[in-house]
């Protein structure tokens, strides 16, 4: 049986992580970024998700006060469709909780219609439009939020 676990980034996992970055987004963050990230972001938490010891998926998330923010989300292409970015989402959500956040946010493509129908399974709604915000093709973004606590 496949053994699947969700973990705390380290360092030794950068180069598996942006493998799926690179499999995931046409404009993928450069490697060096996940390396400043963890070694000196004090606000950045990152978290992967291993299936069979192999990363499939990373999300980022950073805890600035009380305000959190997801600032990247991936599972692999192979392995989309299987709940897995819902299973991700939901632990980093919690550890957004544990580190002191009471508000998480979040920007997603106008057009990734999928990635808004999960983060609304979470209570997440629209807050705003980040108009060019994607540099690859001007694309809009949508601000989405919840409150963590009642």
């Amino acid at each position: 049986m496949a053994e699947l676990v969700i973990r705390k980034m380290e360092y030794n996992d950068i180069d598996q992580v942006f493998e799926v970055e690179q499999a995931s987004f046409e404009n993928p963050w450069e490697k060096d970024i996940f390396e400043q990230e963890i070694v000196e972001n004090q606000f950045a938490h990152y978290f992967i998700l291993e299936l069979d010891q192999k990363i499939i998926g990373y999300a980022g998330l950073w805890v600035v006060i009380d305000d959190a923010q997801i600032t990247n989300i991936a599972v692999t292409p192979d392995y989309r469709g299987n709940k897995l970015g819902e299973k991700l989402f939901h632990y980093t959500m919690e550890q957004a909780i544990r580190l002191g956040g009471r508000r998480l946010s979040l920007e997603v493509r106008t057009s990734n219609i999928v990635a808004q129908r999960m983060y609304r399974k979470f209570g997440l709604v629209p807050g705003g439009i980040r108009k060019n915000y994607y540099t690859d093709n001007q694309e809009d973004a949508i601000v989405m939020w919840v409150n963590l606590y009642g």
